[in-house]
């Protein structure tokens, strides 16, 4: 197994030990710790009532990360997008591949390998990594308006790498 260094800019403030990124703060955790409390979310809530609560929040999150970063690095369009699906990589969630995206239409399709949430839960035969859905709606809903549209989405994931048959997932976006 190849490895290299994080290819993210991290800086810790020496006053308050505070991890920043780019223009945001960051948490810097242990995956297991992570997905350890997520199943115990889910174990109490069901997963498909934890799902509907992740998504709302994440796409929140996932709007006020690209509205930011967006204004850091001066991007706008796709070039956010690919921007958000890069750091996400980056930050040991899985590789976020962008299979499609179409910003007229309010429509992508984005390839999730090496899910953080399949390789602690396995194969379950069940969706396991639904924390993410929401932050692909959330993300093309803030670069839509950026660029002045009115269309909004609404994102599901097709099939995920816990499932029999697939070793990674697929997620989609549409309009509303």
């Amino acid at each position: 197994m190849a490895k290299h260094a994080p290819e993210l800019p991290i800086e810790v403030d020496s006053e308050t030990g505070v991890w920043t990124t780019d223009a945001l703060p960051m948490l810097y955790v242990p995956r297991h710790f992570f997905v350890n409390n997520h199943m115990g979310i889910e174990a109490e809530l069901g997963p498909e009532r934890y799902a509907e609560i992740l998504y709302k929040a994440g796409y929140k999150s996932a709007w006020h990360w690209c509205e930011k970063e967006a204004e850091c690095h001066g991007l706008e369009g796709v070039a956010v997008f690919e921007h958000y699906m890069k750091r996400l990589s980056q930050r040991g969630w899985g590789l976020f591949q962008i299979q499609d995206i179409d910003l007229d239409k309010g429509t992508a399709s984005v390839k999730l390998k090496h899910s953080a949430f399949v390789y602690v839960y396995g194969k379950v035969g069940r969706k396991v990594d639904y924390m993410f859905t929401g932050w692909f709606a959330g993300a093309m809903d803030q670069i839509l308006q950026a660029r002045g549209s009115s269309i909004r989405t609404v994102a599901e994931q097709v099939y995920s790498g816990s499932e029999e048959g697939h070793d990674d997932g697929l997620f989609t976006v549409k309009p509303l």
